[in-house]
């Protein structure tokens, strides 16, 4: 008999599965027009020769190409719930003949560098990329990404803010129509980081997209608790 967990788990694993059957052909397509900020970041991303470096809800493995091709001398790692996504991952990965990338079925909650991956050590970076907005239990998924960083690691997001500087019937619209997709801004993770930073476990700094359309949250000097 699977634990109330379990059972939250293959239920999300079903929801991505059903959302995500007919649109991993046209994600990429669509994407680029709304998912903001997500360029800027991997261009700012700290990769050194070396680093293992993983990426948490990958999707059609979009980013994990443009970082491995740039950084080949590096290890990335993806891990995503919806199997449908990781299917277009790996085969557009292996169409690019990439030896340095990792794929795996796994949720957020429960990733663990050693066990999901086979590494030896913890990862040197880590990133979301429009996925923490699509996850209820964030904050959870929040302490398992620090505590599979090594002190002193790096941590990266890029997702939807409140819209602030939007005018109110476009942010309206906007909010409405992303929770359709299961999308909802929590307001908490940016107060929460704050809170880690001002505890000396990372150093934050934000960067607003668009008018707070979006935010690129860059955390360094990571001490894992």
């Amino acid at each position: 008999m699977k634990n109330p967990r379990e059972e939250a788990t293959m239920d999300a694993a079903r929801r991505m599965d059903r959302m995500y059957r007919y649109q991993k052909h046209l994600y990429d397509f669509t994407r680029r027009y709304y998912l903001l900020g997500r360029d800027r970041l991997l261009a700012s991303m700290d990769i050194a020769p070396g680093d293992a470096v993983v990426e948490i809800g990958c999707g059609t493995g979009r980013n994990l190409l443009a970082l491995a091709r740039r950084h080949p001398h590096a290890t990335f790692c993806g891990l995503d719930i919806s199997r449908q996504m990781l299917q277009k991952a790996t085969t557009r990965l292996e169409g690019a003949r990439l030896g340095n990338v990792r794929l795996r079925h796994c949720s957020a909650e429960e990733f663990e560098y050693g066990r999901t991956f086979a590494l030896d050590r913890p990862f040197d970076a880590a990133f979301f990329s429009y996925s923490l907005s699509m996850i209820p239990q964030w904050p959870r998924v929040l302490d398992v990404t620090l505590a599979n960083l090594a002190r002193g690691g790096r941590l990266y997001i890029v997702d939807f803010w409140d819209q602030a500087g939007l005018p109110s019937p476009l942010r309206r619209a906007l909010k409405a129509w992303l929770s359709m997709f299961g999308v909802h801004h929590e307001p908490e993770l940016l107060r929460c980081l704050d809170t880690l930073h001002r505890a000396g476990r990372l150093r934050l700094e934000v960067e607003s997209v668009a008018r707070r359309y979006a935010f690129v949250a860059r955390m360094s000097e990571i001490c894992p608790a």
